[in-house]
């Protein structure tokens, strides 16, 4: 069984090359992870999630454990049998969408009580019954349960959710059943308070775990703001461990946070605009609703490899998504997860040639975003 580790192999600046190893395969990082919410990435099958260059994946504890539970796709051999994908699977703790999708719940220092968004269940979450759930699934990674607080917010409720969640996290690690090849990250929280993400970073290195998130930001504050926090945060996590930006992002914010020092990303931006006719390219997004792609015979990305962009035009793929047709949003989201793979591949190897700064340069001025 292989042990669960994390070797650097390259630095540019504060930029990051590595390798995480995995009892499900190896992942080289800085990685992107499509999100797989209810064991599925939305419109591709694992085989063309594979076929894009992603090494790993995101599925969600709060919808698993609703639908179909996370004991049954235990009793079925476990997450990575239930869906077909062997490599690796993070799943996140499910506390952010308790927060965001129950409309009602109480929290107190033992944990969280909700509604299901479904059917209006009562359900408890505690940092037990996360770890409990998460290793019902088989997870690779695992990760802490931890209170997410809105933005803006007051540094005094910033401070009482992040201490919260820090003793939720020493909860947590206290649940988790080591196993060799599988690891388990801490979170680090405290809004856009310097000082609270410093106490934060301390906290979970105190406790100590295989890995650490940062998580709190792309909740709603500027990019600008969230890139500060990023560079306030990475120097305070251990340089021989990989670091993961929760829920970000857009491709420029992806960039800059490498540039900040940041491994792994996850968010459901390209899964979620395939399906709502929005095609990522390296010249910026394409909404292909707009009536100038009707006849545009050029493909989404003219320097893109999926199958989208070698067999089809903007035309069709405009044809299909204004005629509301499945292959339209297959296709695109194929495109947009590809284009993800491509731009953190080609992260990886500006940082191995030592030019990650001037890589990011042009792929700003492509991309028409503003350079952080």
């Amino acid at each position: 069984m292989t042990a669960f580790r994390f070797q650097l192999t390259g630095k540019d600046g504060a930029a990051r090359r590595g390798e995480l190893h995995t009892a499900h395969g190896v992942v080289q990082t800085p990685a992107f992870m499509p999100v797989g919410t209810a064991a599925t990435v939305k419109a591709m099958t694992p085989d063309d999630v594979l076929a894009t260059g992603a090494e790993i994946i995101l599925a969600n504890t709060y919808h698993l454990m609703l639908r179909p539970t996370a004991e049954r796709i235990a009793r079925l051999g476990g997450l990575h049998r239930f869906m077909h994908w062997s490599r690796p699977i993070l799943t996140d703790s499910g506390g952010y969408q308790v927060m965001s999708l129950s409309a009602l719940r109480t929290i107190d220092d033992d944990g969280v009580t909700f509604r299901s968004h479904l059917d209006g269940s009562a359900h408890r979450m505690t940092p037990e019954r996360s770890i409990e759930i998460q290793t019902l699934l088989g997870s690779t990674i695992t990760m802490v349960l931890d209170e997410c607080p809105p933005y803006p917010v007051s540094v005094e409720i910033a401070a009482d959710a992040m201490r919260r969640s820090m003793r939720w996290a020493e909860r947590s690690r206290a649940a988790w059943p080591p196993r060799e090849g599988y690891g388990q990250f801490g979170i680090v929280q405290g809004g856009v308070f310097p000082e609270l993400r410093a106490e934060s970073a301390a906290a979970l290195r105190a406790i100590g775990f295989e890995g650490y998130a940062i998580g709190g930001l792309a909740v709603g504050e500027d990019m600008e703001t969230m890139l500060s926090m990023v560079a306030t945060t990475t120097p305070l996590l251990p340089q021989d461990q990989p670091r993961y930006l929760m829920g970000v992002g857009k491709p420029d914010q992806i960039v800059g946070a490498v540039l900040r020092g940041v491994d792994m990303f996850d968010c459901v931006l390209p899964t979620r605009s395939g399906r709502t006719g929005q095609a990522f390219t390296r010249h910026g997004p394409l909404n292909m609703r707009n009536a100038k792609y009707v006849e545009d015979q050029n493909p989404l990305d003219s320097d893109c490899r999926c199958r989208a962009c070698s067999q089809f035009s903007r035309a069709y793929v405009a044809h299909l998504v204004r005629s509301g047709e499945i292959l339209g949003a297959m296709l695109l989201t194929c495109h947009n997860v590809t284009f993800y793979q491509d731009v953190m591949a080609e992260l990886r190897t500006a940082i191995q040639r030592g030019d990650a700064t001037a890589w990011a340069e042009q792929f700003f001025a492509r991309y028409k975003g503003s350079t952080p």
